[in-house]
C-alpha cells in the first residue's frame, strides 16, 4: 500500500514538474509530507526539484537539511543548513539543525556558536540549552557545561534529559554521588529513560562492582530498547559474573539473532563454550568473528588453543602464527606455540619458542608480558621463566568483551526510530556496478525510469528488435520460465533468418541480447563481434561486449578448481587479458560517443576493480562532468576517494551520492562511523 501510495505522488509530482512552471509550493509541502512520515530519500527528490526551480528559497534547503540528518549525512546537512541561513538568516531551526550536525562531526565550537545564534531568538528554549551543554560537554569544557546545565535546570526543574545529561557530565568529571542523585532525580521524574538506567549500570559496575544493582538496571533498558543487542551483550557480562551461565549464553544467542554480524557476541559466547568445553561450537563462533575480521587477534588465539586441544596441530600452527607475528613481544603466544610445536614432536622449533619466551621473561622482569594494553603475566625476575600460557590466556586474550554503552544523551533533532533511516541496513560496501543494456531492468521509487542513452533509443525507434532495450545498472534476473523459453524461440527464430537471408548487423545484435539475456556470454561475444564487423560503429554493440566479456571473465575466475596455486595463476593471467580486451572495448566506445557518460562511468569502474583507482577517479570525474545529475558517479568516486584515504573528499561526494538517491552511499557514511 506505502508503495503505491509513493508511487501516485510521483505521478502527481511529474505531472506538477511538466508544466510550464512547476507549483513549488505544492511539491514543497509533499516533501514536507514525506519529512513527516520519515521517508527522508523520497522527501530528499521533493526539495531537489524545488530547489533546482527556485534556488533562492531557503525552505527547501532547510527541509533537505533536517532528512540528511536524519540519514546520518553530517556534512550534507551542515552545508545544505548554511544555505538556509544565508538566504534566510532568522530561520532560528536551521542554527540548530547545523549545529547538531557540526556536533556530530566534532566540531564543537562552531556548534556552540550556532546553539548561542538561535539562543539570540529563542532565549529560554529548552533543546537549545542542552544541546550547548552537551556541546560543551564534548569539548571539555566542563565549567561552561555545568552553568548551562544550571540556567537550563533552574528554568526547567523537571527535564528530565537535563539531569541525564548533567549525570554524564558528573561521571567525566569524577562525581558519582552527584551523578547517581541525577540519575535517580531523571527516572523518578521519567521512568522511560534508556540512557539513565544504562548509565547509572555503569556506575554501578566500575565504582562497586555491584553486578546485581547494574543487572537490575540492564533489564530495564532492555524492556525499554527489546532490539538493540549491545545491552543483552553487556547484560551477558553481568550475568557471567554472577555465575549465571546459562542466562549469559541465551543473552548472546538472543544477540546474534538481533545482530547475526557482532563479533562481539560470537567472541562472547566462543569463550563460553569453550570454559564447558563444547570445543566443536566454540571453533565455529570464533571462526565467525576470524571471517567477519580476519585480524581479530583474540579470536585467532583463543581458536588456536582449542585447535590444539582436538588434535587439528596444522590449524592451530596457522593461527597462533598469525598472533606471534603480530605481536613478536608477547611470550603467552610463544608458550601456546611451543606447546604446539611439541605436541606435534617438532623438538627444536618447540625448544626455539621456549627460549624466545624465556628471554622476554628475563627482558621484562616484573612487569606485564602483553602490549595491547591488557593485563599481563607477571614473572620472577630471581627465577625468569614465562608464566602458565593458561593463566596468560585467561588474563590477556581471553577477557570477555561489552559493548560501549550510550552516553550520549540525544540532541534534539536526533530521530532514534528505524523507519526511514536508510544508514541503517547493512549492505556490502562496494563500487556501484557497471551500466548495461538490457530487456530487464528494475526501478524504485526514487528513479521510476530507466536512463537514456541516444544510441539505444535510436536502436528501439527502429522496432526492429522483439523488446524494448533498457539502459540500467541494477539488471533484474531471467528466472520466470515462460521469459527463458521465449528468449530459446528467440535465438531459434534469429537462427533460421540469419542462415536465410544476407547478413545484418542488427540481427546478430537482437541474438547476442538473447543469449546474454541467459548468460551465454561466449556467443554473445561472438555475435557481437559479428554485429561491429559489419557496422563499426554500433556503439550499444561495444558496450555490450565488454559487459559479457567482464561477466564471462569472473565466471570463468569462480569456476577454477582449488587444486593449487598454478590454477589460480592461470586464471589471473586470463583474467587480466580478458580486462583488456574490456577496457579495449571501452575505449573504443569513447572514441564513438565521446558524450556518453555511462561509457566513462563502465571503464572508472574496470579500472578501480583492477586497483587502478588514481585512473578510475578521472574517469568518474568526466561522467560527472557529462552528466551531473548521475548519483552513481559521485557514489563511486567518493568509494575511491575513501580507498585512496583522501575522506573529505570522499564524504563529500557520497554525500551528493545520497541527495540523488543512491540509498547505499548513507550506509557507507554510517559505516565510516564519522
Amino acid at each position: 500500500m506505502k508503495k503505491l501510495l509513493n508511487t501516485l505522488i510521483l505521478l502527481i509530482v511529474g505531472s506538477l514538474l511538466g508544466m510550464a512552471q512547476i507549483n513549488t509550493e505544492q511539491v514543497l509541502r509533499v516533501g514536507q509530507n514525506a519529512l513527516y512520515f520519515e521517508d527522508y530519500m523520497l522527501s530528499i527528490q521533493y526539495f531537489n526539484q524545488v530547489i533546482k526551480a527556485k534556488p533562492y528559497l531557503a525552505q527547501p534547503f532547510f527541509y533537505r537539511s533536517i532528512a540528511k540528518l536524519n540519514l546520518e549525512d553530517f556534512q550534507g546537512a551542515e552545508a545544505d543548513a548554511t544555505e538556509a541561513i544565508q538566504r534566510n538568516p532568522f530561520i532560528t531551526d536551521a542554527y540548530e539543525v547545523r549545529g547538531v550536525a557540526r556536533q556530530n562531526m566534532g566540531n564543537y565550537a562552531d556548534a556552540v556558536a550556532d546553539y548561542d545564534k538561535a539562543l539570540e531568538l529563542l532565549p529560554f528554549n529548552r533543546g537549545l540549552m542542552l544541546n550547548k551543554a552537551l556541546a560543551e560537554q564534548d569539548m571539555e569544557d566542563y565549567e561552561a557545561s555545568r552553568n548551562t546545565f544550571s540556567k537550563l535546570l533552574e528554568r526547567y526543574p523537571k527535564y528530565d534529559n537535563a539531569y541525564v545529561g548533567r549525570a554524564r557530565l558528573n561521571i567525566l568529571t569524577g562525581d558519582t554521588v552527584a551523578a547517581l542523585a541525577d540519575l535517580d532525580r531523571a527516572t523518578s521524574l521519567n521512568k522511560n529513560l534508556v540512557n539513565a538506567y544504562v548509565l547509572r549500570a555503569d556506575i554501578s559496575i566500575k565504582k562497586e562492582q555491584n553486578y546485581k544493582q547494574a543487572l537490575d538496571d540492564m533489564n530495564e533498558a532492555i524492556k525499554l530498547q527489546p532490539r538493540f543487542a549491545g545491552f543483552f551483550i553487556n547484560r551477558a557480562f553481568l550475568r557471567y559474573n554472577l555465575d549465571d551461565y546459562f542466562g549469559a549464553m541465551a543473552d548472546y544467542d538472543y544477540a546474534i539473532g538481533l545482530d547475526p554480524t557482532s563479533n562481539v557476541a560470537y567472541f562472547n559466547r566462543g569463550l563460553l563454550r569453550a570454559e564447558v568445553h563444547d570445543n566443536d561450537k566454540a571453533i565455529a563462533d570464533f571462526s565467525m568473528v576470524i571471517k567477519m575480521d580476519p585480524n581479530d587477534y583474540r579470536a585467532l588465539f583463543n581458536r588456536a588453543l582449542l585447535f590444539s586441544e582436538t588434535g587439528n596441530y596444522k590449524a592451530a600452527l596457522a593461527d597462533i602464527d598469525k598472533v606471534v607475528e603480530a605481536f613478536p613481544d608477547y611470550d603467552g603466544a610463544l608458550l601456546t606455540r611451543f606447546q604446539i610445536y611439541d605436541k606435534m614432536g617438532d623438538k627444536r622449533k618447540a625448544e626455539a619458542d621456549y627460549r624466545a619466551a624465556v628471554a622476554l621473561s628475563k627482558n621484562v622482569g616484573k612487569e606485564t608480558v602483553a602490549k595491547d594494553g591488557g593485563q599481563g603475566a607477571e614473572v620472577n625476575r630471581e627465577n625468569p621463566k614465562p608464566a602458565d600460557p593458561e593463566e596468560i590466556t585467561k588474563s590477556r586474550f581471553s577477557t570477555l568483551l561489552t559493548i560501549e554503552n550510550e552516553h550520549n544523551i540525544d540532541q534534539e533533532y536526533n530521530n532514534k526510530s528505524i523507519r526511514g533511516r536508510v544508514q541503517d541496513n547493512r549492505v556490502q560496501a562496494r563500487l556501484s556496478q557497471p551500466f548495461t543494456i538490457s530487456y530487464y531492468a528494475s526501478t524504485n521509487q526514487l528513479r521510476e525510469t530507466p536512463y537514456y542513452i541516444k544510441e539505444v533509443d535510436d536502436i528501439n525507434a527502429t522496432r526492429s528488435l522483439r523488446r524494448m532495450l533498457l539502459v540500467t545498472n541494477s539488471e533484474n534476473s531471467v528466472d520466470d520460465e515462460d521469459d527463458i523459453q521465449e528468449h530459446f524461440g528467440s535465438i531459434e527464430y534469429y537462427n533460421s533468418y540469419i542462415a536465410t537471408h544476407a547478413p545484418r548487423a542488427i540481427d546478430y545484435f537482437g541474438r547476442a541480447m538473447d543469449f546474454l539475456s541467459i548468460h551465454n556470454y561466449n556467443n554473445a561475444i561472438d555475435d557481437f563481434s559479428r554485429a561491429i564487423d559489419l557496422t563499426p560503429d554500433l556503439a550499444p554493440a561495444y558496450l555490450l561486449r565488454a559487459v559479457a566479456r567482464y561477466r564471462q571473465a569472473l565466471a570463468d575466475r569462480d569456476a577454477i578448481p582449488a587444486d593449487g596455486q598454478e590454477s589460480f595463476a592461470v586464471a589471473n593471467a586470463r583474467m587480466r587479458a580478458d580486462m583488456d580486451k574490456v577496457l579495449a572495448d571501452y575505449d573504443k566506445l569513447i572514441e564513438l560517443s565521446p558524450r556518453m557518460p555511462f561509457a566513462y562511468f563502465n571503464k572508472g569502474v574496470m579500472l578501480a576493480q583492477t586497483g587502478d583507482l588514481t585512473q578510475a577517479l578521472q574517469y568518474f570525474t568526466k561522467t560527472i562532468e557529462l552528466k551531473p545529475d548521475m548519483g552513481e558517479a559521485y557514489y563511486n568516486r567518493g568509494f575511491v576517494y575513501l580507498q585512496l584515504g583522501q575522506k573529505e573528499k570522499g564524504v563529500a561526494d557520497l554525500s551528493k551520492a545520497g541527495e540523488l538517491g543512491v540509498v547505499e552511499s548513507y550506509n557507507l557514511l554510517k559505516q565510516m562511523g564519522r
